[in-house]
């Protein structure tokens, strides 16, 4: 067997067993840039017209009631984006890192929680940036009593993180008593308890109506535990759940709709959209992918096989084989990236494209995608409109001595 015949083999084995991504995505000319030649690939192309329809189809779901939205920052990452976000009226976020949250605070976010378990050096940040922004109302996770002791004293108000299943953070959802006395804790500290942080991811790889049917007894359960919370005289001001692959299932659950506290949902893949999340959502939701990687072809190496310039390095591979698909092309398969090289497979007696063409890269996964680039190229009506920074990016300079931070504060402003 040729080479370009093993590759395309395996390729379209591994797309074959592939049930969480789109197959293929037919070409639209809104997504075609003007003056690309001038433009360094891989490159981050974001569509702002299109983010801004999917905030609006966002808003619709939720009834137009921006106050249930509290998008995850982590895919968004762009001030551009996030002031996007607040001209729709959506001012409560989510974040993972100390420069998601810096980023968040100085974009015009109102209430940021950092979804993400710091400790140590992290949570001194994480103190250091609220009182910074003593307007802005910031909370933090909490799943034990050691980490009551490291908020005491702050203004940061408290989640507990509820481990739905998922077994990556939190504390057990069927541990009533000890989340109770956790609870007790926090507020014999003198920190505010704002609520419950439930993400409930590990239903993903089901398709529907199982992924709806595992999340609402998930949320029966978490119901339960609200309840037990109220009984014993605390108050839950908030319950936040739903990423974008649960988001359909927190919509339709009606418990969330009669309780006594504020629902919010987080999804943040829905802003930019990727191949995962199109797939998740129906069509009838009304999403479109807003962000691409723009690649050229850089070599034709076997029968059958190109290679472009977007190895992992540039598409997320996290997320697993393939790590995208390319827009109007569904004749291309993309296999296993290197670090700067993504070979791909072409069907059986097709041309295929020529050296040098360039290409639109739908990633699988797009959150990781944009972490990857320090620019994004905004482009708008089919033309180039501006270059912005990928400001919340990476992380923050790890010693934050006073001589570190003036020297990142340098750089920063250098940058």
């Amino acid at each position: 067997m040729a080479a370009g015949s093993r590759f395309r083999a395996i390729i379209k084995g591994a797309m074959a067993a592939e049930r969480t991504i789109l197959r293929e995505f037919p070409w639209e000319e809104r997504y075609r840039v003007a003056g690309i030649e001038d433009v360094l690939t891989p490159a981050l192309l974001l569509y702002p017209e299109i983010v801004a329809s999917n905030i609006a189809r966002t808003l619709h779901l939720l009834d137009g009631d921006a106050n249930r939205w509290r998008p995850h920052f982590k895919t968004a990452k762009l001030v551009n984006t996030l002031r996007l976000l607040v001209e729709h009226g959506i001012r409560n976020f989510k974040c993972a890192t100390t420069l998601e949250l810096l980023v968040a605070c100085r974009g015009g976010a109102a209430d940021v929680l950092l979804a993400y378990p710091v400790v140590g050096p992290n949570a001194r940040r994480v103190r250091e940036i609220a009182d910074q922004f003593p307007d802005i109302r910031i909370s933090v996770l909490l799943e034990s009593e050691a980490q009551v002791r490291q908020w005491q004293g702050g203004r940061l108000g408290i989640f507990l993180d509820i481990n739905p299943g998922m077994n990556r953070t939190g504390i057990e959802q069927r541990r009533a008593g000890e989340i109770l006395r956790l609870i007790h804790a926090v507020t014999q500290a003198g920190l505010e308890f704002r609520g419950l942080h439930y993400y409930d991811a590990q239903h993903t790889s089901l398709e529907e109506p199982a992924r709806t049917a595992a999340a609402h007894a998930g949320y029966d359960l978490l119901l339960a535990l609200v309840n037990e919370i109220q009984r014993s005289g605390a108050g839950v001001e908030e319950v936040i759940t739903a990423g974008t692959p649960t988001f359909p299932c927190s919509l339709s659950y009606e418990g969330f709709r009669r309780g006594r506290f504020l629902h919010r949902v987080s999804p943040g893949t829905v802003v930019y959209g990727d191949a995962t999340s199109l797939a998740q959502l129906s069509s009838e939701f009304g999403y479109a992918p807003a962000a691409l990687v723009l690649t050229r072809v850089v070599s034709r190496p076997a029968e059958g096989v190109v290679t472009c310039d977007a190895g992992h390095k540039a598409v997320s591979a996290d997320a697993g084989v393939p790590t995208c698909l390319v827009i109007g092309h569904p004749e291309l398969i993309p296999g296993r990236p290197s670090e700067e090289h993504l070979p791909m497979a072409m069907s059986a007696g097709t041309p295929g494209p020529e050296l040098g063409e360039a290409l639109y890269l739908l990633p699988r996964h797009v959150c990781p995608t944009v972490n990857n680039f320090d620019h994004a190229v905004l482009a708008r009506a089919g033309k180039i409109e501006s270059v912005e920074k990928v400001s919340a990016r990476g992380r923050e300079a790890p010693l934050r001595t006073a001589g570190s931070t003036v020297s990142f504060a340098k750089q920063e402003a250098a940058g």
